[in-house]
């Protein structure tokens, strides 16, 4: 999708790194397995190549979708406290059998008000970076191939749009089942719930009276229920050094604060996603995950 939008080149390449974060996948496959780590024992650091594509609603409840395809490298980093994976970098600051405490980060990709008909005249939507601590809580007994989690993520959400700038908080607490199949593949499913305070909902769904037309009525939004999620991955080893995944996303709007918004323009978006990563080198040292 062709932007007008004078993005200074660093931004444009952070919008490009943060498909990594929306494809948390293929580096969370990877930093929890390994084809040639022993038992339990995970190589310190990995790095490589990879290439993916993405199409994802522009916005929470938009009828527009944006699409990226890119080639990236990629860096797993397996720290007793900093922490390159699963689809994020952060620190590790408490790690149990049950409980995990980590700060990351996760993101969503640029769209430009010109390409989405309800937006036509507003400002673009700019790289979002969400950054802030997660709390996770093994709900099943420690087992090897198969486990149930819940996260209860809180965030900062910035804008990256010719400077940055911070334009709200966002909670997503997040149910998830993780199980492996012989081996080779990989297989996560969750569901969420993501909740915006009013910043980020005015971020989303507000219209300024300067913005305000004949079919776009002003509105300012309220914080509360963006919506919930529903997401499948899943990946496959092909080789020791390469992998394929893919994911699934669907987003259900039905009891958003911000129905009546006039940018609200449907209950449910659909994302998805596919790639690959090609391991290049990694490391002798073993460590535990």
């Amino acid at each position: 999708m062709h932007r007008q939008h004078p993005l200074p080149q660093t931004f444009r390449r952070m919008s490009a790194l943060l498909l990594v974060a929306c494809l948390g996948s293929a580096t969370g496959a990877l930093a929890q397995e390994s084809a040639d780590a022993s038992p339990g024992r995970l190589p310190l650091w990995e790095a490589g190549a990879f290439a993916g594509a993405l199409s994802t609603p522009a916005y929470p409840a938009s009828s527009e979708q944006n699409q990226r395809a890119l080639v990236l490298p990629f860096f797993v980093y397996r720290g007793e406290v900093i922490r390159a994976d699963r689809g994020g970098v952060g620190a590790r600051m408490v790690h149990t059998d049950r409980v995990e405490l980590d700060v990351g980060f996760s993101g969503s990709l640029p769209a430009s008000s010109n390409d989405i008909a309800l937006r036509r005249g507003m400002p673009d939507l700019g790289t979002l970076l969400e950054f802030g601590p997660r709390v996770k809580f093994l709900l099943t007994p420690p087992a090897e191939r198969s486990r149930i989690t819940l996260e209860l993520p809180l965030r900062a959400v910035l804008e990256f749009n010719d400077g940055v700038r911070k334009v709200g908080y966002a909670l997503e607490p997040k149910l998830a089942y993780e199980t492996s199949i012989a081996g080779d593949w990989r297989m996560k499913s969750a569901f969420s719930l993501v909740v915006g305070d009013a910043q980020l909902n005015q971020y989303f769904y507000s219209v300024p009276t300067a913005f305000a037309t004949a079919t776009r009525p002003a509105y300012e939004a309220q914080s509360g229920l963006i919506g919930s999620r529903l997401t499948i991955d899943g990946s496959k080893r092909l080789g020791p050094d390469l992998r394929v995944f893919a994911f699934a996303r669907q987003d259900f709007y039905e009891g958003s604060a911000n129905q009546a918004s006039p940018l609200f323009a449907q209950k449910q978006g659909t994302s998805l996603g596919l790639g690959l990563t090609w391991t290049l080198g990694r490391s002798e040292t073993r460590v535990s995950d």
